[in-house]
């Protein structure tokens, strides 16, 4: 492979100069060879590549930044400390770019306008070819700026109050109708919808969904058995203590906001002696398996596929880095995973976009 003159093996030291002598080609070609660029014929590519690989020869990650006007970097901020949202997005959204050579820098903010600030400056110092902000809710928040013109930027389950901003949120009213539609298919006529918060965009999609799957199976919406309350496990057991208070017609099934709720609902079902899901069948939101796994029996939830949606993330932004103009909110549907909260007892088939566990 070398043209007999000597070439330094070391990792230190090593140029594109030492490359070129090895494979015995030009500068200029083992260039185009190592950053991709050109015309090569296969051969001769192959061969540059397989002498930087004896030698040892890593690029110069800075040089081939400034040679391509980016910085092969991009930024992320988000508010979700606890992760239970943010983390499956970035796992995937990490792998979506690192198979393009992009590393992530990842920002908490925390809820903390200045500090959320201070990240992005940071960030625009660091000349990072885009920017991902994501949340631990999916409600609209102030689009993210300034920021240098042109850069792009995808909201991923956050919302900017900006038309132009590209969001990518999962599909709630869409993954409440998956839950409501299941319990309508297992023969339950009276489904209850235990909820969070009405300020939550969410919560306010997922009613709209439960009713929807109401309508098209033409049961009647009663509103005594929609109940809005805290996101915890403690509402969820209040909230059923409510519905089976002997004043009015008992649920057949529980439609619940999000795992938390279902697990509540679930233990005070079974301190009242009520069969599940013989005579209350149950389904939660999120597929959290801390909880749902843990309650008793386990709990039929809608999956958010926040892998999915930092998969389609990172191809936003790549679009978006590649001179493609995208905008408006884009909702990626949901799945239902079920367990025996919900499970048939005749063992029927399936609906569509669902799954046993």
């Amino acid at each position: 492979m070398s043209d007999g003159r000597p070439v330094r093996t070391g990792r230190r030291g090593l140029t594109i100069n030492d490359v070129a002598r090895a494979a015995a080609v030009s500068i200029g070609t083992a260039s185009k060879a190592l950053n991709g660029t050109g015309h090569l014929r296969t051969e001769t590519r192959e061969k540059v590549l397989a002498a930087a690989r004896e030698l040892g020869y890593r690029p110069n990650d800075l040089a081939q930044s400034l040679h391509r006007a980016r910085s092969m970097t991009v930024g992320l901020i988000t508010n979700d400390s606890f992760g239970r949202f943010s983390f499956p997005i970035v796992e995937a959204l990490e792998q979506k770019l690192a198979d393009q050579g992009i590393a992530v820098f990842m920002c908490n903010a925390t809820d903390d306008p200045a500090r959320e600030r201070q990240h992005l400056e940071q960030l625009m110092r660091k000349r990072i070819d885009g920017l991902i902000v994501t949340a631990r809710r999916a409600d609209k928040r102030p689009a993210l700026g300034p920021l240098v013109p042109g850069l792009p930027i995808v909201y991923v389950y956050s919302q900017a109050d900006d038309d132009s901003a590209l969001c990518l949120v999962p599909d709630d009213e869409g993954g409440a109708r998956l839950a409501v539609e299941h319990l309508i298919g297992l023969g339950r006529k009276r489904i209850a919808h235990i909820a969070g918060p009405e300020r939550f965009d969410a919560v306010r999609l997922r009613a709209a969904g439960y009713r929807a799957a109401l309508a098209a199976a033409n049961l009647p919406h009663d509103p005594a058995l929609s109940l809005n309350g805290p996101w915890s496990e403690a509402w969820g057991r209040e909230a059923v203590t409510t519905l089976f208070d002997g004043t009015r017609p008992r649920p057949d099934a529980i439609f619940c906001d999000n795992d938390q709720l279902g697990r509540g609902a679930i233990e005070q079902l079974r301190e009242r002696g009520i069969s599940i899901p013989g005579e209350v069948a149950l389904v939660g939101f999120d597929n959290w398996d801390v909880m749902a796994l843990a309650a008793r029996p386990p709990l039929s939830s809608v999956d958010m596929n926040l892998s999915a949606l930092g998969h389609a993330a990172g191809e936003a932004l790549l679009a978006l880095m590649a001179g493609e103009e995208r905008r408006g909110i884009r909702r990626l549907p949901c799945s239902l995973v079920i367990r025996q909260s919900s499970q048939d007892p005749e063992g029927g088939a399936l609906p569509p976009g669902t799954e046993p566990k």
